[in-house]
């Protein structure tokens, strides 16, 4: 049996909630998450309960920056040649941009 899921004030997590999404909003799902630092129901749960989801440096989110931002190279590559970007890259770039100044400790709406 698996140990008990309490929160930061040791209340004790036992229901479970889910929910649907389009193949690509699960993809958006997994990078905000990986670029968060968080497991997934713990970003999950600040997110659905109007808390702030603060990054926390660590290698998981280095890596996750990383290989966002190959990702990105690769794609800004492909349409370099043409005028037009991909909703989803431009909200990509937009949280890989206010996760960087977060991690830096700057205001990203500034």
């Amino acid at each position: 049996m698996s140990a008990k899921n309490v929160d930061k004030h040791n209340r004790f997590r036992s229901i479970t909630v889910g929910f649907r999404v389009s193949p690509e909003e699960q993809e958006e799902l997994n990078r905000a998450v990986a670029l968060s630092g968080l497991p997934k129901q713990e970003y999950c749960y600040r997110k659905c309960m109007g808390r702030e989801v603060v990054v926390q440096p660590n290698p998981r989110v280095h890596k996750a920056l990383k290989t966002q931002m190959e990702a990105i190279l690769a794609e800004l590559e492909r349409i370099a040649t043409s005028d037009s970007v991909s909703d989803e890259l431009l909200s990509t770039i937009d949280l890989i941009a206010i996760t960087m100044q977060g991690l830096r400790g700057e205001n990203a709406h500034d």
